[in-house]
């Protein structure tokens, strides 16, 4: 029998989980395909909610893909989209169809997805929806009224380790842990020493933490992301080593790269696992868990 995501946080294994993007539309054949190929390899699987405020086929509607899969699903929620009162009653519906695990962020803005002209609500903010899910968790909504029948979730956040500044993250990450997040997958990861400070600061708060690994497919790819993605650094050296990938090698070369510091977080101790983003190549993703030595972990 599967163990919840929650056991598997607490049993101290080296915690590893992947990202699943619905569709921009309702064939669901290539989403199945993915779950159906990683939900075996990796603990739990993340389903986005219209990520970079992109309108794609719900994260709810995925989590139930998942869990009907044979899955253990990862619920994203943004604060972008929806007042309190959808977001409470998407958490109970999510709890009466047996999804324990969510991932609350507040995100992304309107301005940089495909819809510009969308209102943003941003009613609450990741940590007020923490703090929204402890309380509805002792029986009550937000607006005082007790319910009928309580919900129960594993939840997390998210947190930026590369940060420049770092000291607004800090106090974002204290504020989540102090609102109720038992977990923490970051924001991709890519220097490890500077990864190591932000651990030693995040060690004693005794919350689980989960490595960002985004695939690089190009150094144009990583060239982009260190200049339009806030709190990502992609260090040069691995630029150049993506730069000198033979031609129609650049994958390969960046499932390398992905896989080593895997190796190096897991051998080290750094944290407590992974969380894999391979964003539209799902299909490698057990192909960097083989060349990391984790399948067989």
């Amino acid at each position: 029998m599967r163990l919840r995501f929650r056991e598997i946080l607490q049993s101290g294994k080296f915690v590893v989980t992947a990202e699943i993007g619905p569709p921009k539309g309702t064939n669901l054949q290539h989403m199945l395909h993915h779950i159906d190929l990683l939900k075996d390899q990796v603990d739990a699987l993340n389903v986005t909610d219209h990520q970079s405020s992109v309108m794609r086929y719900p994260s709810l509607g995925g989590a139930l893909l998942v869990k009907e899969q044979g899955g253990e699903p990862i619920l994203q929620m943004t604060c972008r989209d929806r007042n309190r009162l959808a977001l409470q009653a998407d958490l109970l519906f999510a709890h009466s169809r047996g999804i324990h695990n969510v991932l609350c962020l507040t995100g992304d803005s309107v301005v940089v997805g495909d819809h510009k002209d969308a209102k943003g609500v941003f009613d609450l903010d990741s940590c007020q929806l923490l703090a929204a899910i402890r309380t509805m968790e002792k029986g009550m909504d937000l607006g005082g009224n007790q319910l009928d029948g309580g919900i129960e979730f594993c939840a997390g956040a998210i947190v930026t380790p590369e940060a420049n500044p770092i000291e607004p993250q800090l106090i974002k990450f204290e504020k989540k842990v102090e609102a109720g997040a038992e977990f923490f997958q970051t924001q991709a990861v890519y220097d490890l020493e500077k990864f190591q400070r932000f651990m030693e600061y995040a060690r004693p708060f005794g919350v689980k933490i989960l490595a960002g690994i985004i695939l690089l497919t190009s150094w144009r790819m990583a060239d982009f992301m260190n200049k339009n993605v806030p709190g990502v650094f992609v260090p040069q050296p691995l630029i150049d080593e993506m730069k000198s990938a033979p031609k129609g090698e650049a994958l390969r070369v960046g499932i390398e790269i992905a896989a080593r510091m895997i190796r190096a977080i897991r051998e080290n101790q750094i944290c407590d696992g992974v969380h894999i983003m391979a964003i539209g190549k799902e299909e490698v993703v057990p192909q960097i868990l083989k060349e990391a030595a984790l399948l067989d972990a």
